[in-house]
């Protein structure tokens, strides 16, 4: 049923967009307007509001999961220390000194802007220059899965869902569930390796002996042997309550790209009158792109100011345990916010955003931005198999 539903709308727009270029060859009174310019731009137009062009084949799934791959790594590289700043300015042992050195608001907002900094000078001075990057091998591990899983399961659900929910179309439901989707997936299978790198930025010391974890193998071994195989999955619920995140951020980023992928009629009109060189091509294609990647930072950053508590209370759940009468401190999401929330205040929820936006905004945009040209080099190499 839902096939031949398929196929009938496929031919009434095939119908209606032969009787519109049929008619076209009317509305062109002008003499710098002919008939190949009414019917090209018409055609453009009617590939625009069906979301998709018909020349063009879908992009393979496969093309979606290395590309994305290849952006997470990117980013993960480029903002590695700032994701070590992140995590300790999130942490609990953070949380004391800030809250020891902060008589006031004013001084607690000073300290909130500058700790970023200091702390990257202090990890440099004493724990030197490779310890910007610890945590970078199980970084990659984690992100480099995490993307391809999350782009792939978001390609592969969006197309899934247009078709069987609303006719191929895509519209903003369509990307609500299909990102929903892709972070649920993402969340449950990334999880063990978000843990251990945690674990292993808040261990601090400049030698081995006054490190709790050798590495990341030792690490897992301890977690399962003091904390069992639920161990490796603590956070997670907030990893989930984090989803909300990234269908904000693919939500905003769909529509950003909707305005800035709609067509200019009057440079098409140049285009075909050949008034666009080669090289105009290459700038508009290029500016397009970084308009884009520049739209998925926008993107990222509304998202992070909205939901980004949950990243605070994740950390907690994730950090080493800390005991109190032999028990848990954090055990729970709920509880964990109940605690923070009632020790420290409401502004402890926002511990760390500076350095968060710091990294994950210029992160999006290189992850997003290198998923593109990605998929579009891949596409290419494909199409020329």
């Amino acid at each position: 049923m839902a096939s031949n539903d398929n196929n009938k709308n496929s031919t009434n727009t095939d119908q209606l967009r032969n009787d519109i270029l049929e008619s076209s060859k009317y509305l062109g009174s002008s003499e710098k307007t002919n008939l190949a310019n009414n019917q090209i731009v018409i055609e453009d137009e009617l590939k625009h509001s069906n979301g998709k062009n018909s020349n063009e084949p879908p992009i393979k799934p496969y093309i979606h999961f290395v590309a994305g791959g290849i952006g997470g790594m990117a980013g993960c590289i480029a903002t590695c220390p700032l994701d070590l700043v992140k995590t300790r300015l999130q942490s609990d042992a953070y949380k004391s000194y800030l809250t020891q050195h902060s008589h006031t608001t004013g001084e607690y907002i000073y300290h909130s802007v500058l700790s970023p900094f200091k702390i990257l000078k202090n990890v440099y001075r004493t724990e030197g220059f490779k310890a910007l990057f610890k945590g970078l091998g199980p970084g990659l591990i984690g992100t480099v899965p995490a993307r391809s899983i999350n782009f792939f399961t978001y390609g592969i659900s969006k197309d899934f869902y247009s078709k069987w929910l609303n006719n191929g179309e895509e519209n903003a439901k369509i990307h609500l569930v299909s990102a929903a989707t892709a972070g649920i997936v993402t969340s449950t299978s990334t999880n063990p390796i978000w843990l251990v790198k945690t674990r292993l930025q808040l261990d601090k010391g400049k030698n081995a002996q006054d490190k709790i974890y050798k590495n990341s193998w030792d690490c897992i071994v301890k977690i399962l042997k003091n904390e069992g195989i639920y161990g490796l999955y603590k956070g997670l619920s907030a990893s989930y309550l984090g989803s909300v995140e990234g269908v904000l951020q693919w939500l905003l980023y769909e529509q950003i790209k909707i305005v800035l992928e709609k067509p200019d009629i009057n440079k098409k009109l140049m285009h075909n009158e050949n008034k666009y060189d080669q090289n105009t091509d290459k700038w508009e294609s290029f500016k397009k792109w970084a308009l884009r990647s520049g739209g998925a930072g926008l993107a990222k950053f509304t998202a992070s100011i909205v939901t980004y508590p949950h990243e605070v209370v994740r950390t907690r759940l994730r950090q080493q345990p800390v005991l109190v009468n032999g028990m848990p401190k954090y055990h729970g999401l709920f509880q964990t916010f109940a605690v923070v929330f009632r020790e420290e205040g409401l502004r402890s929820m926002y511990g760390g955003l500076t350095a968060h936006l710091f990294r994950t905004v210029p992160n999006s945009i290189i992850m997003f931005g290198t998923w593109e040209l990605m998929t579009t080099v891949l596409s290419k190499i494909d199409s020329d198999i």
